[in-house]
């Protein structure tokens, strides 16, 4: 499976060049951690790394079986497969050992805990002259736990026999890897796909691997670039977004749209490779072969890579195939198919579904032979796909037959799973998952129907939805759920009847909340319009202000002042949240009001209200920190910033998106001497608690706020600061980002700026997520961060919504051409 190549690069993963006689070393130095006996199982637990492939091959060394487990996984769901496995060795990278800890403990299992990061220095001196031992093709290789119809996980079992029909159907068969192969490292190799497609077959042929340090488009890139990739295998969702980027630019242009539609009409890869020889350049120049797979290819997005002179691969397959059944070939690709059976493999479609055979047939689900009889039958993989073979061989899918929900980001996703958490809830009588508008959605029907509607609602979302979010996989949510009355859709034979279920919760949705059938006060009916034009949509009395209308703290501060203007009720922000519904929000009102009126929010008199602030005063050890900071930035990291000039003369709001703890220190160091004295931040009340800390805010130009009790006075308070002639550095979005995307903007700087006639700086923040991720103790060196201050934007008669998107677009705008530069 794997062949000493000497000196020639196996692994390259930033600076390291990592050579076969190199990583057969490691393999052996990794090997020697543990005891493993043949048979024996070993889980890896961890991030894409030169270690995680040192780990796998070790287990292999020993004739163990390799169990990868997705390193997103909660301690619950390793727990599972832990207990179910039973492993001897457990692999794990020191950013998740606390979680694998903890799912060992609750596994209650016996099992020797190696953590990745004490050995994966890379150690250039250390060679190896061995080959790797050849496996018995019988014997179990892999086991790979996927979702499966019963509701919990099942192990799939893989023999080397089955990756080898694989691995030799797209390297001898259909000739796409090579030793001349560069396949970047890009996705979780916990799945399948990429742990065939991006490590076991470039490894085996001789060719060389390049792991992408994250999935950022900067290091994607890069990693592209440096390596000059030849490969690259990915899922729909990537494809989708690198397209997008790629399409939007040539549409604002007159002449590239002109060749692109040129292109598309010439219909030949020569031509279009010379067309559009930057955007080729930019993928690093080599790329021979997009591979999709995980979930289906949109045509479109086929057929605007074809035109740019790309070749999309598409396979269709499964774990339990290990897992390719069909692949394009180079050269015949038909766009809309995943292409023809693999070499060794036999497809044949039985009541509309999909089966097939060949030596890519897993051995069985571990443990459950029961659960193998229902899939495999007379040597046939049943696939719960339905779909046709043309004539020409070409596989084509009509829809799915089994109930796994697939993700475009090649997520797997068992809605049984869910809704038995649900049902085990005693608030429950009965419980379906669908997915719908790209969300998990939750139709339910509870035990209780004596409750009020929103009072049940209201119940279920705090006692079961919401400890079920906090308790699975992001991807496993449930976004939006809805009650019903009625029972839901099932066969005779009690079976649920999934399918229907998006109908079925539209027509049950409309019936219950049939606006003509709910008698509704007049207070209702005014606090209703004002909700629904400032959230964009329709208010019903049981919508819950936050869940269901998704009212933040400034739409909670523009309601409390709307009430008080219009019936004459003082009422906090932060008791908003203590009314379940509008409904009871418009009874409270209906109870207190003092008068009753229909006007609209003027922010304008909420600004006039003067408050009384005292101003801190700079320190000037601040400004030296400030100098010093600068320089320490340039040393520590690639800091680079320009557009300075853009600040203009008196106040300003300057307004950055936030991706690090530094930011605020990463902006304002690059500020002129006289700048920093006269720039302000603002601190949450919570954060500022300790005397040491209210000390130093009096004197490094903070001004303390209460956003959760009094964001009325606290924004009066920014206010003041403005007509003082100062500058006031806002983080639109209100937190730091964990993926390094831009989050929505809160409208607070634009009320502010349009109002006082303030002009605002958009500030693009981009790689201090890289340099200091969230939740990181310490800053990484090197990293890229570049700072960019941005043409100011003036409020002029726009609308506070106007000038939000104006700042943020500029910003998003200048980090895309960033990325795609």
């Amino acid at each position: 499976m794997l062949k000493n190549q000497g000196d020639k690069v196996a692994i390259s993963f930033g600076n390291d060049r990592i050579t076969y006689g190199n990583l057969l070393a490691k393999i052996d130095k990794f090997a020697d951690l543990h005891a493993l006996d043949k048979g024996q199982r070993a889980v890896i637990f961890s991030e894409n790394r030169p270690g995680w492939f040192y780990a796998f091959y070790s287990i292999w060394k020993k004739s163990g079986t390799a169990i990868p487990v997705d390193f997103m996984a909660t301690a619950s769901e390793v727990a599972y497969i832990l207990k179910d496995s039973t492993p001897s060795v457990v692999f794990v990278s020191a950013a998740k050992k606390a979680d694998m800890e903890e799912a060992i403990a609750q596994a209650e299992i016996l099992t020797q805990l190696i953590v990745i990061d004490e050995y994966d220095q890379f150690e250039p001196q250390l060679v190896s002259k061995e080959d790797f031992p050849q496996p018995n093709e019988a014997d179990t290789a892999v086991i790979i736990y996927t979702s499966g119809t019963t509701g919990s996980p099942k192990g799939v079992m893989l023999s080397y026999a089955n990756l080898i029909a694989n691995v030799t159907g797209v390297s001898k068969l259909i000739p796409i890897y090579s030793e001349n192969s560069r396949v970047m490292v890009l996705l979780p190799l916990h799945h399948i796909f990429p742990l065939v497609g991006t490590m076991i077959a470039p490894l085996n042929v001789g060719g060389m691997v390049a792991i992408s340090p994250s999935m950022t488009s900067e290091d994607i890139m890069g990693t592209l670039q440096a390596n000059q990739i030849t490969i690259v295998i990915g899922v729909p969702r990537l494809y989708a977004a690198i397209r997008k980027g790629v399409v939007d630019k040539i549409n604002k242009s007159g002449v590239a749209k002109k060749l692109f539609a040129l292109a598309k009409k010439v219909n030949s890869p020569k031509f279009s490779r010379l067309v559009f020889g930057t955007v080729h350049r930019k993928f690093g120049g080599a790329v021979r072969s997009l591979v999709s797979g995980g979930a289906a290819l949109d045509p479109e997005v086929g057929n605007d890579f074809k035109t740019l002179g790309f070749e999309v691969l598409e396979g269709f397959g499964m774990t339990e195939a290990a897992p390719m059944i069909t692949f394009t070939r180079p050269g015949r690709v038909r766009i809309g198919s995943p292409g023809e059976a693999l070499p060794g493999t036999t497809i044949r479609i039985v009541d509309g579904e999909i089966t097939a055979s060949g030596p890519n047939i897993m051995q069985g689900y571990f443990n459950r032979p029961e659960e193998t009889a229902e899939v495999i039958k007379d040597g046939w993989l049943y696939t719960g796909d339905l779909g046709y073979l043309d004539e020409d061989g070409y596989l084509y899918i009509t829809g799915r037959k089994k109930e796994i929900i697939v993700l475009s980001n090649g997520k797997n996703i068992n809605p049984t799973e869910l809704e038995e958490k649900i049902l085990a809830s005693p608030l429950v009588k009965d419980a379906g998952v669908f997915f719908h508008e790209e969300q998990l959605n939750a139709v339910i029907l509870p035990e209780d129907h004596e409750m009020l509607a929103s009072e049940i609602k209201d119940t279920i979302r705090t006692q079961l939805i919401e400890p079920l979010n906090n308790s699975v996989s992001s991807y496993k949510r449930i976004m939006q759920f809805h009650i019903t009355n009625e029972e839901l859709p099932r066969t005779r034979l009690g079976k649920l009847q999934r399918f229907k279920l998006v109908d079925f919760t539209i027509s049950t949705e409309q019936e219950d909340t049939d606006d003509t059938e709910v008698e509704t006060s007049e207070e209702f009916q005014i606090i209703a319009d004002f909700i629904s034009v400032e959230k964009g949509k329709k208010v019903k009395p049981g919508h819950h202000l936050e869940f269901d209308l998704a009212m933040d703290s400034l739409d909670r501060v523009g309601l409390q002042v709307y009430i008080h203007q219009n019936f004459g009720i003082e009422i906090e922000a932060a008791q908003l949240s203590q009314f379940s519904t509008v409904e009871h929000l418009a009874a409270y009102v209906a109870e207190k009001k003092t008068k009753m009126e229909d006007g609209k929010i003027d922010w304008t008199d909420i600004l006039r209200e003067r408050v009384h602030i005292k101003l801190p005063v700079s320190w000037y050890p601040t400004r030296l920190i400030m100098r010093l900071s600068k320089v320490g930035f340039k040393i520590y990291f690639r800091y680079r910033s320009k557009g300075l000039e853009n600040i203009p003369e008196g106040p300003c709001i300057i307004a950055p998106n936030h991706q690090s703890f530094f930011d605020g220190l990463f902006v304002t160091s690059l500020l002129r001497t006289r700048q920093i004295s006269q720039t302000f931040f603002y601190a949450k009340a919570q954060h500022v608690k300790l005397p040491i800390v209210k000390f130093l805010a009096r004197r490094n130009n903070v001004i303390v706020v209460d956003l959760n009790k009094n964001l009325k006075e606290s924004i009066q308070k920014l206010a003041e600061v403005l007509r003082h002639q100062k500058n006031l550095i806002i983080f639109p979005e209100g937190t730091r980002s964990t993926t390094g995307s831009i989050g929505q903007f809160k409208k607070t700087f634009a009320i502010l700026s349009r109002e006082l006639n303030i002009p605002v700086v958009p500030v693009s923040i981009k790689g201090a997520i890289e340099a200091l991720p969230k939740g990181s103790i310490f800053p990484r060196p090197w990293k890229k961060v570049q700072v960019e201050f941005l043409q100011p934007v003036y409020p002029e008669n726009n609308t506070y919504e106007q000038i939000t998107n104006a700042v943020r677009n500029r910003i998003v705008e200048t980090m895309d051409n960033k990325a795609t530069s």
